[in-house]
């Protein structure tokens, strides 16, 4: 089950992570993507670059946005940054109900010392919370199979020796 929690973890960090680069870039260009308003603008989209970093997870593989100028400076996940703390905080927080822009993009602040607007903390959140009400609302399999095991570990004394004995 260990597995199956941190492998879940994993995917909303990159989830979320992604998500607060790509309305970073946003916030960056000014336009959203495929927007008409970025044609001739002279700065655009220019795909993306895979960067490891080292969480309370575990390592995580997230997809950093680039543009054409290589004006592009991520404020969350930093250019050479390698280590990332506290993004289990900042997830739970996305997806807490109640928080508003400001106590987030204060969250933000706190844990990266990136100064992040209302508008993308509000973009961010709008994608991570559809993102998990999506999952929470997919369609779950008929049948899941289950083993259980059970065990009863006995040590027992025969005369000067110690012997284990198992049951299943």
């Amino acid at each position: 089950m260990e597995r199956v929690e941190v492998a879940f973890r994993s995917q909303m960090a990159i989830y979320v992570l992604e998500t607060a680069l790509d309305a970073e870039m946003t916030e960056h260009l000014g336009y959203e993507r495929h927007d008409a308003a970025g044609r001739g603008s002279g700065n655009s989209r220019n795909g993306t670059r895979s960067k490891t970093v080292l969480t309370e997870i575990g390592p995580v593989q997230i997809d950093v946005p680039r543009d054409i100028d290589s004006s592009f400076a991520p404020q969350i996940v930093k250019k050479r940054q390698r280590r990332l703390t506290g993004i289990d905080a900042i997830v739970l927080s996305l997806t807490a109900k109640g928080l508003t822009t400001g106590e987030l993009s204060a969250d933000f602040q706190d844990m990266y010392g990136a100064t992040v607007s209302k508008g993308t903390i509000s973009r961010i959140t709008d994608k991570v919370v559809g993102e998990m009400t999506e999952w929470q609302n997919r369609p779950l399999e008929r049948v899941y199979p289950v083993m259980f095991i059970d065990a009863v570990h006995v040590k027992v004394r025969d005369g000067q020796v110690t012997r284990s004995g198992r049951c299943m």
